[in-house]
């Protein structure tokens, strides 16, 4: 079973940075696209960003565009999210997500495979 482990959340202070990160493990499979999706408590699951896996083409939420930076290392099998100038309202639970499809790049239907979720804090 194909699995998706985050890692790296914690908590911040407002303005502060953090970086997460993803991985998968058990079975290994291709992907087409990866992204981060984060739900805060009562809200829904909402997408933040996302990447192609082979072009690394990216894709924002414009909430977090200019301050957070998704990325993939191929070698490393790995995918990052940068968050930099946090803000309270940045305070959920982050997923990772990918695809072996291409499209509805920031739907969570587009995606097949999920992590269990890293939290992320932020203060004021």
């Amino acid at each position: 079973q194909a699995q998706l482990v985050e890692s790296g959340g914690g908590l911040v202070q407002a303005g502060g940075s953090l970086r997460v990160s993803c991985a998968p493990s058990g079975r290994t499979f291709s992907r087409a696209k990866m992204a981060w999706f984060r739900q805060a408590p009562g809200k829904e699951r909402e997408f933040v960003a996302a990447i192609t896996w082979t072009t690394g083409t990216t894709y924002y939420a414009d909430s977090v565009k200019g301050r957070f930076t998704i990325s993939r290392d191929n070698a490393e099998n790995t995918l990052y999210l940068q968050m930099n100038s946090l803000k309270p309202e940045d305070t959920a639970v982050y997923y990772c997500a990918a695809s072996q499809s291409s499209i509805y790049m920031s739907w969570t239907r587009g995606y097949d495979y999920w992590g269990q979720g890293t939290q992320v804090t932020v203060s004021s």
